[in-house]
């Protein structure tokens, strides 16, 4: 009994320590210019069993479950924070982006993995589906606090809509290739008709938990404030579940609950709410990153770096550029906007935790998966997130000039 009591004490020093060590470092980021995302991998790194850490983790099943109730939780902290107003003009761009955009780039990743791979298409799609989403947690976490664009841009709204819906998108593709391949015939017609379920299901029932929400919320009087984010907290995670059993999407659904809720008329204790589940929403990418550097082996992924980098280059250069500037045909948005949005499609734990689903599937080839999935997000962070801040100056820099211009023109019309 003394020896289990020892143990659980090490256990909360070392969890507190890795806790303090992150929250340091992710302010050590703000200085060297490197998003605290990578601060948290890096640690978790170094605390496995391939570091001076020397903790042997390897439960994909754990990881798994701590990632999904993190992402509800930061997805729904993302929505609480959205702006209807400043969303809804981008709208239909962020729905493309985040549907055709995501096939689109998808299906360029599966011809890479085909012809530099030798994987099937069906392994190409699975692997396409899982890198091509954009991550809420990576995106919200670079752009809090940064004027991308501009004051009035649609591009940061753009790309915190887009991130904290197409999640949805890549664990329906990813969770259907898993199905493929584990040999159910699935027709095109049969995935397109899931597909249209599970957002509807996802949305309609996002909306109704979100308005009950609200009026639980406004109506229920409880003796102390601090209780409210314990019913908002058990009501996304209840949001989550029904959705999920209704066969709807989850993911979809608390992001459509945060955002009903943060933008309704009237939400008493919104100002506690939201600081409560804004550091509730930094501790889930904390505890997701170090739990997801933990399962890596770094030593599994030296023999597959130069191919890793490759796609990872591929898919940052050719791949995620093509699905945004083809998903936008038509837009008003203008090429420079294109490209920031498309070098501000940061990859994150969304993709890390998606591809433990093949892991657990047993899906052939599924660690290859999943450690080039680990490598192209490091990548992905390290390159671009670093970079979105001096490209958010250029593309503000050059909207300040063509207004300029353009009203040095308008008085000689």
């Amino acid at each position: 009994m003394i020896q289990v009591v020892h143990s659980f004490n090490l256990f909360l020093i070392g969890c507190s320590a890795l806790l303090l060590l992150s929250v340091l470092a992710s302010q050590a980021s703000g200085v060297v210019g490197i998003p605290s995302l990578v601060f948290f991998i890096g640690i978790g790194m170094l605390a496995g069993s391939d570091g001076p850490g020397g903790f042997y983790f390897n439960d994909p099943h754990l990881t798994q479950a701590i990632g999904i109730i993190a992402l509800i939780l930061i997805l729904f902290s993302g929505g609480l924070d959205t702006s209807w107003p400043r969303v809804r003009p981008v709208l239909k761009s962020a729905f493309a982006l985040a549907t055709l955009g995501l096939v689109i780039t998808s299906g360029l990743v599966a011809a890479f993995a085909v012809q530099m791979l030798h994987f099937t298409w069906i392994e190409g799609m699975l692997l396409g589906a899982i890198v091509s989403s954009t991550d809420a947690a990576a995106v919200f976490a670079v752009l809090e606090g940064k004027k991308i664009g501009g004051t009035h841009s649609p591009i940061k709204p753009l790309l915190e809509l887009e991130s904290g819906s197409n999640d949805s998108m890549a664990a329906f593709l990813t969770v259907g290739m898993i199905h493929i391949l584990d040999g159910h015939p699935t027709s095109g017609l049969s995935l397109t008709l899931h597909f249209l379920q599970q957002m509807t299901v996802g949305l309609f029932v996002g909306m109704a938990i979100g308005k009950l929400a609200t009026e639980v919320v406004n109506r229920v009087q409880l003796e102390s404030e601090g209780i409210y984010p314990v019913i908002t907290t058990s009501m996304v995670m209840l949001s989550y579940g029904v959705s999920e059993v209704l066969g709807g999407n989850g993911f979809l659904t608390v992001y459509v609950v945060g955002i009903v809720m943060g933008n309704s008329r009237v939400l008493l204790h919104k100002r506690s709410l939201m600081l409560f589940h804004d550091g509730l929403g930094w501790l889930m990418q904390i505890a997701m990153f170090l739990t997801l550097g933990l399962l890596v082996f770094p030593r599994n992924l030296l023999p597959i770096a130069p191919v890793a980098t490759g796609l990872a280059v591929f898919l940052i250069l050719i791949a995620r550029p093509l699905g945004v500037f083809l998903a936008l045909l038509g837009s008003r948005l203008h090429f420079r906007e294109k490209v920031v949005i498309s070098w501000a499609g940061l990859r994150g734990a969304a993709p890390i935790v998606l591809a433990t689903y093949p892991l657990l599937a047993r899906i052939p080839k599924a660690q290859i998966i999943f450690d080039l999935v680990f490598f192209i997000v490091l990548t992905s962070v390290v390159i671009q997130g670093t970079t979105i801040p001096y490209l958010g100056k250029w593309m503000s820099k050059q909207r300040q000039a063509r207004l300029k211009a353009e009203a040095l023109i308008a008085p000689a019309s």
